[in-house]
Order: structure tokens, then C-alpha cells, then sequence
């Protein structure tokens, strides 16, 4: 009996240290500003359907901003200010002036990375929000986008 006890003891803490070990590397894994300040062809956009309109996409979301909205750099500046104020929110690489911002998102438990890279053009912004682990974002980067397509 007691042996059974021990091991299913030994069992827990293998699970508990393999959970903290799991959680560390998704909190503390580097972000590599070269690899995530991009911003994808997406079929040159033309599957990133209408201006103005959150797509949702296997494990992200994109959206561009039309002229309506503003001069590109303008609406970038804004939409800085915006990413900026989100809750768990950092700029990775990127500037206004550079034409091309990518902030990094995490969540509130696990605090898994979503990185979110928008681009100034001269016919709008481009935004491109993806997550970094896993196949499937469960809609959460496309719920980031309508939320600050909506504080716009």
C-alpha cells in the first residue's frame, strides 16, 4: 500500500514539473524580432477579404484598414496607442516612422505569445495577428482585432 502511495506520489510531481517546465518555456522562449516582423504576401492580400473587416484564419486573423480611416501613418500611430493599452501588450520591433509595427500579446494564464505586425501602404494597413504555439487561436487574435478596430 504504502509503495502504491509513493508512486503515484512520484507520478504528481512528474506531471506538476513537467506542467512548470512547459509554462517557462512558453513565458520565457525569446521572440525573435526577425522572424515575426513580417508581414506575409496572404495571395497579396486578396484572400484577406473586404477593407475594413476582420478575417479570421486557421491559428490568426488579418485586417486592412482602408484610406477611409486615414492616411496610413496616421492610422499606424493610432493603432500603436491603441496595441499599446491592451492589457499584456509589449512592442517587439518596429516603429511609426518605420512604416511597420509587431507587438507581442500574451495571454493572462499561460501567457502563450499572440504577435500582431501591422504595416503602413499606400493604399491602407495591413494587420497581420497570428499565434505563435499550437494550430488553433480558438478565435482570440481575430477578438483582439475587432477590438481595436473598434477604439479606432
Amino acid at each position: 500500500m504504502r509503495r502504491g502511495v509513493r508512486i503515484m506520489g512520484l507520478a504528481m510531481f512528474g506531471v506538476v514539473l513537467l506542467l512548470g517546465v512547459v509554462m517557462a518555456y512558453v513565458r520565457l522562449a525569446p521572440s525573435d524580432a526577425a522572424r515575426w516582423d513580417q508581414l506575409p504576401d496572404l495571395y497579396a492580400w486578396g484572400q484577406g477579404g473586404a477593407f475594413d473587416s476582420v478575417v479570421p484564419m486557421d491559428g490568426g486573423a488579418s485586417l486592412r484598414l482602408s484610406l477611409g480611416k486615414g492616411q496610413p501613418p496616421a492610422v499606424l500611430a493610432r493603432l500603436d496607442r491603441v496595441a499599446m493599452a491592451t492589457p499584456r501588450t509589449d512592442r517587439l520591433a518596429g516603429t511609426v516612422a518605420e512604416g511597420r509595427i509587431t507587438w507581442v500579446t500574451r495571454s493572462r494564464l499561460w501567457g502563450f505569445p499572440d504577435y500582431t505586425t501591422a504595416e503602413a501602404r499606400p493604399d491602407g494597413v495591413y494587420i497581420y495577428a497570428r499565434q505563435r504555439f499550437g494550430s488553433r487561436d480558438m478565435g482570440v487574435n481575430a477578438a483582439r482585432l475587432e477590438g481595436w478596430l473598434a477604439s479606432l
